[in-house]
């Protein structure tokens, strides 16, 4: 073995070290779970700090609910999935779409109710619950991916 072979292999992590229980199927569930609210706390912190100092309180306001309207709908997903983990994969997606389509309403609900609404910042909202939507899905994503997991 040549000693730049050698110097390679050294810097490899030790494959038997984990970071929890491997065989549990839901921790990367969990960790996108728990990634996805930590990036989306910090996008609504990031938003309140500059939508307050633009906009005020009506631009609170907005920050605040767009951050529970894009961060709810995708932290909801990984909550349902979590519940359904342990049922067979058919009722796992037959739940998981059926709430798709019951949050779709319910935003939609939200969205009807607040519109004429003016005690808040229609732009603040919108940009945040952009903002909320890719955030947390990227951080749910890299969540994912850095679960270390059995593959059989």
């Amino acid at each position: 073995m040549t000693e730049q072979n050698s110097e390679q292999t050294n810097d490899l992590p030790d494959i038997n070290e984990s970071d929890g229980d491997m065989s549990d199927h839901r921790r990367p569930l969990l960790n996108a779970a728990r990634s996805g609210a930590v990036g989306l706390l910090v996008i609504t912190v990031i938003s309140l700090a500059l939508w307050g100092n633009f906009r005020g309180l009506e631009g609170l306001w907005g920050v605040l609910i767009g951050a529970a309207i894009g961060g709810g709908f995708v932290l909801a997903t990984v909550a349902v999935v979590l519940l359904t983990s342990n049922t067979s994969p058919q009722t796992t997606m037959v739940v998981t779409l059926g709430s798709w389509l019951i949050k779709i309403v319910v935003v939609l609900c939200i969205l009807l109710l607040l519109r004429d609404m003016d005690f808040f910042d229609h732009t603040a909202m919108g940009v945040t619950v952009i903002a909320a939507l890719v955030v947390a899905l990227g951080a749910e994503t890299v969540g994912i991916i850095r679960t270390s997991v059995t593959n059989v």
